[in-house]
């Protein structure tokens, strides 16, 4: 006995419905990824320069009174040598030289300044300087040793296809208090993912982190990288 499958007019309707549905939601959704691709298209073309040019010259000037005071104050502590100078490689294993405020005396030990540096960040002031130049981004994979390029995989080599940055995703997920494996994975998972809003909510966060709770994880100790 032959069966005819039998269509009700409330089911041909639901059906219309559910598909016309759909039909909508796909252009919405393609016009919303496209709008976002264009954004991230010309935020990484011209914007994130432009908004690093911007930030780090108003950082140096509203801050040069107190550039100025920790510099003489470190000149003092330090017989002449207030600032730490430091080969990094940055962006496409290129070496720069990375410019903080001395933190530590000749024999590694911390200067009467060096903690409190630290602990609210200031010391990564002269950074507003690299930026400047072009060797480093506000946002970004923190710059490693030069010693480390050898001991990278191929996939952790891909932190340095992005300019390095000030502070970075890693930074405002745990800092030193996490370990290398997952400080490559977050720094991985930025370059993959990177986008103009992801930059704003890191920027956000370190703000916050350094207003709420200024020192986090700085004085936890990390081993040196071993592959």
């Amino acid at each position: 006995m032959d069966r005819t499958a039998i269509i009700s007019p409330n089911q041909m309707q639901i059906t219309f419905i559910k598909q016309h549905t759909e039909s909508c939601e796909k252009p919405t959704r393609n016009i919303t990824r496209s709008f976002s691709d264009v954004v991230n298209a010309v935020y990484f073309k011209i914007g994130k320069r432009v908004l690093d040019i911007f930030l780090a010259a108003t950082g140096l000037i509203l801050l040069s009174p107190l550039f100025v005071m920790l510099m003489f104050l470190l000149l003092f502590l330090t017989k002449g040598k207030p600032f730490f100078c430091q080969r990094r490689p940055g962006f496409g294993e290129r070496i720069f030289i990375l410019i903080k405020f001395r933190t530590l005396s000749d024999n590694q030990t911390a200067l009467p300044l060096g903690n409190f540096l630290r602990r609210t960040s200031l010391d990564e002031i002269p950074q507003l300087w690299n930026i400047l130049k072009g060797d480093m981004s506000l946002v970004g994979p923190r710059p490693l040793l030069p010693e480390y390029l050898d001991l990278y995989n191929a996939e952790q080599r891909t932190r340095h296809n992005v300019l390095p940055g000030v502070t970075g995703w890693a930074q405002v997920n745990g800092r030193n208090a996490i370990s290398w494996e997952k400080k490559f994975e977050l720094d991985i998972w930025y370059v993959n993912n990177r986008s103009c809003s992801l930059d704003i909510k890191i920027l956000y966060m370190t703000f916050q982190k350094i207003l709420k709770r200024p020192g986090e994880n700085v004085g936890s100790t990390v081993e040196r990288f071993k592959g």
